[in-house]
C-alpha cells in the first residue's frame, strides 16, 4: 500500500494535478530520444507488438492481454474509501468488493500475480479467483489469506523469489522484493502468516504485508518482457540482469530507500521504457482521470529517471488508455 498511511498529511497538498493519457510533465525535459525509440522498438518483435496490449489498473495494477490470454498483476479495482487521502485514515475500514466494477476491467484472466497482501493489492483478488478460476501466484501470506476467504488452495501457487515459471508460453520470473517505507522508515501492517486466520479478514488492518515480490512477465520468445513492482523498494541482487523491455516502477513517497532510482535502473539494465506507477489516489474511481497522491513527487521521479537513464522512454499511464507492447497508445477507450 502507500507507505504514507500512518503519517500526517499536509492539507495544503490537497491540490492535485490531473494527468491524462501518456502525457509527461512539461517542466522536465522528458521527450523520448531517437536512441530511446530504437531501444524500445528493437527489443520487441513485430508480432508481439501487434498482439499484446497493456492496461494500467491504477495503483500498481496491470492487465496484460496476448492472443486471447489475460494476466493480471495486483488488480485492486473497487478502490473504496479509507480516509487515507483525506487526512483521516481508518485502519478499521471494512473490506469490500464491487463485483460489477471488477468484472468491467478484468476480462477472463488465467493468471493473477500478487506482489503483497495489503488491501490496495489483494482486496479484490479473492472475488477474482473464485469467480474466474484464475491461478493466483503470491507469497505464503497471500496463500493463507486467500484460503481464509474461501479460495481453493489448489488454485494458489506459493513463491518466494527466484522461481521461473512457464505457463504455456507465458514466462513468469519471480524476484524477492521489499516493501517501501515512509519517512519514519516504517510501513502499514507489517508481518507474515504461516497459517490461515481463524476467520476471513474484515478490515484492511487484518491484511498484513506478508513479504513483497516483483515479477517479470515475458510473452513468447519475442516479448514483451514487463517488470512489475508493487512497492517502491527492491532487492538489488534479486533483480540484477533481468533487463526488461518495460519497467513498471513504483514511485516512492520518501527518500528512505538509498539511491532508489539509480540503483534500480542500473540493476535492470536501463529499460527501453519506464512507466511510473503507484503515484495515484487509489480511492478515486477508475472512470475518472488519475489524480496524484500528494505525498508522491512524480515530477522529481521523472527527472531522476531521465537523468539516470536518458535513453529510456518515459510513459506516464492513464487508466483509460490501451497500450501496445511498446507502451504506445493503441486504442483510446471510451
Amino acid at each position: 500500500m502507500s507507505e504514507t498511511a500512518d503519517t500526517q498529511r499536509d492539507p495544503m497538498l490537497g491540490r492535485r494535478s490531473l494527468l491524462r493519457g501518456a502525457a509527461i510533465g512539461a517542466a522536465a525535459p522528458l521527450l523520448p530520444t531517437a536512441t530511446a525509440t530504437a531501444t524500445a522498438s528493437t527489443s520487441i518483435s513485430a508480432s508481439a507488438s501487434a498482439s499484446a496490449s497493456l492496461r494500467w489498473l491504477g495503483t500498481s495494477g496491470w492487465r496484460i492481454d496476448v492472443d486471447g490470454r489475460t494476466v493480471l498483476f495486483d488488480p485492486y479495482l473497487t478502490r473504496f474509501k479509507t480516509g487515507l487521502f483525506d487526512g483521516a485514515f481508518r485502519a478499521d475500514t471494512e473490506l469490500s468488493t464491487d463485483p460489477e466494477v471488477v468484472r468491467e476491467h478484468i476480462g477472463a484472466p488465467e493468471l493473477v500475480l500478487v506482489s503483497h497482501s495489503h488491501w490496495d493489492h489483494l482486496a479484490d483478488v479473492p472475488y477474482i479467483a473464485k469467480s474466474t478460476g484464475a491461478r493466483v501466484v503470491g507469497t505464503e501470506t497471500t496463500y493463507h489469506l486467500l484460503v481464509a476467504f474461501g479460495v481453493d488452495p489448489g488454485q494458489i501457487s506459493v513463491v518466494k523469489g527466484g522461481e521461473v515459471l512457464d505457463f504455456d508460453g507465458i514466462t513468469v520470473e519471480v524476484a524477492a522484493g521489499l516493501h517501501s517505507r515512509n519517512k519514519k522508515y516504517a510501513y502499514f501492517a507489517p508481518g507474515t502468516l504461516d497459517t490461515p486466520p481463524a476467520a476471513p479478514p474484515r478490515t484492511i488492518a487484518e491484511l498484513p504485508e506478508g513479504d513483497t515480490l516483483a515479477f517479470q512477465v515475458t510473452v513468447g520468445s519475442g516479448g514483451p518482457s514487463a517488470f512489475l513492482m508493487g512497492a517502491s523498494d527492491f532487492s538489488e541482487r534479486a533483480v540484477q540482469g533481468l533487463r526488461p523491455d518495460l519497467a513498471m516502477v513504483a514511485v516512492p513517497s520518501s527518500p528512505a530507500t538509498h539511491h532508489y532510482v539509480p540503483r534500480l535502473l542500473h540493476a535492470l539494465g536501463s529499460p527501453g521504457v519506464v512507466v511510473p506507477v503507484h503515484w495515484d489516489n487509489f480511492e478515486e474511481p477508475l472512470s475518472e482521470p488519475p489524480r496524484r497522491d500528494p505525498s508522491m513527487d512524480l515530477d522529481s521521479f521523472l527527472a531522476q529517471v531521465h537523468r539516470e537513464s536518458p535513453a529510456s522512454r518515459i510513459v506516464v499511464p492513464d487508466y483509460r488508455t490501451v497500450y501496445g507492447a511498446d507502451m504506445r497508445p493503441r486504442l483510446q477507450s471510451s
